[in-house]
C-alpha cells in the first residue's frame, strides 16, 4: 500500500512537471527579443502579399497584461474614485485578462470561420503585444488629465498598434469580405476597449461597489451632548439626602 501511494504521488509530480515543460517553450525568450517586439508592435507592416511572422511566445503579452493591471490601479488612486475594501486588484485583473483571453478566443473563432492562417497562441501573442499602445496611452493620460491629449494618443498610439494587428491579419487572410469582417471586428474591439478603460472603467467599478456594498456613507462620529446646568439648590439637597442615608 505504501508503494502504491508513493507511486501515485510520483506519477502526479511527473505529470505536473510534464505540463510545465509543455508551457516552457512559450516563455523561453530573451529580454532583447521582447524589447524588439514591443517596438515592432507600434510599426505597421507595409507588405501584406505574404503572411507576416507572428511571435509564438506568451511572456511579453503576459507581462503587458500585468502592466495594464498596475496602470489601472494607479489610475484609480490618482482619480477621484473612492477606493474601498482594498485596491480592487481583482476587478482590474478580471477586466484585463478577460479582454485578452476572451477577445483572443473570439477572434480565433472568427479567423477560423474566415479561413485565416493563425493559431490560438499566435492570436494571444498578437493581441497581447497590441496592448502596449494601451499601456502607453493610459499611463500618460492618467497623469496628465486632458481629454484632448487622450484623443491624440488614442488616435496615434492606439491607432498604430491596431494597424499593426490589422496588417498582420490581412496578410494571413484571403478574400476581401473575410478581411473586412475580421480586421474591422478586431479594430473596433481594440479601440473601444481603450475608450472604456479611460472613461467608463472607474464609473463601472464604483457602480458595482455601490450595488454590492451600498453607498459610501461616512463613518459615525461621536458628538458631545450638552449637559444642562443644575442649580446649586438641587445639588445641596442631593448631598444632604446622601448624608442622612449614610
Amino acid at each position: 500500500q505504501m508503494w502504491q501511494v508513493g507511486k501515485r504521488q510520483a506519477s502526479r509530480a511527473f505529470s505536473l512537471y510534464a505540463n510545465i515543460d509543455i508551457l516552457r517553450p512559450y516563455f523561453d525568450v530573451e529580454p532583447v527579443q521582447v524589447r524588439a517586439r514591443l517596438l515592432e508592435s507600434m510599426i505597421p507592416v507595409k507588405m501584406i502579399n505574404f503572411p507576416q511572422k507572428i511571435a509564438g511566445e506568451l511572456y511579453g503579452p503576459l507581462m503587458l497584461v500585468f502592466t495594464l493591471v498596475a496602470i489601472l490601479l494607479h489610475g484609480m488612486k490618482t482619480s477621484d474614485t473612492i477606493i474601498r475594501e482594498g485596491t480592487l486588484m481583482g476587478t482590474a485583473i478580471g477586466t484585463c485578462f478577460g479582454y485578452w483571453l476572451g477577445v483572443s478566443s473570439f477572434m480565433y473563432f472568427l479567423a477560423y470561420l474566415c479561413n485565416a492562417q493563425i493559431t490560438m497562441v499566435q492570436m494571444l501573442s498578437l493581441l497581447g503585444y497590441g496592448l502596449f499602445g494601451h499601456c502607453i496611452t493610459l499611463f500618460v493620460t492618467y497623469n496628465i488629465h486632458f481629454h484632448s491629449l487622450f484623443y491624440i494618443f488614442w488616435l496615434v498610439v492606439g491607432g498604430l498598434s491596431t494597424l499593426r494587428m490589422v496588417a498582420v491579419l490581412v496578410s494571413r487572410t484571403v478574400g476581401h469580405t473575410q478581411r473586412l469582417i475580421l480586421c474591422g471586428t478586431l479594430a473596433a474591439l481594440h479601440m473601444l476597449f481603450l475608450l472604456y478603460l479611460h472613461f467608463a472603467y472607474h464609473k463601472v467599478v464604483e457602480g458595482i461597489l455601490d450595488t454590492l456594498e451600498g453607498p459610501n456613507m461616512p463613518p459615525f462620529q461621536r458628538v458631545a451632548r450638552d449637559i444642562p446646568v443644575v442649580s446649586n439648590a438641587i445639588l445641596n439637597t442631593t448631598a444632604k439626602a446622601i448624608a442622612l442615608t449614610l
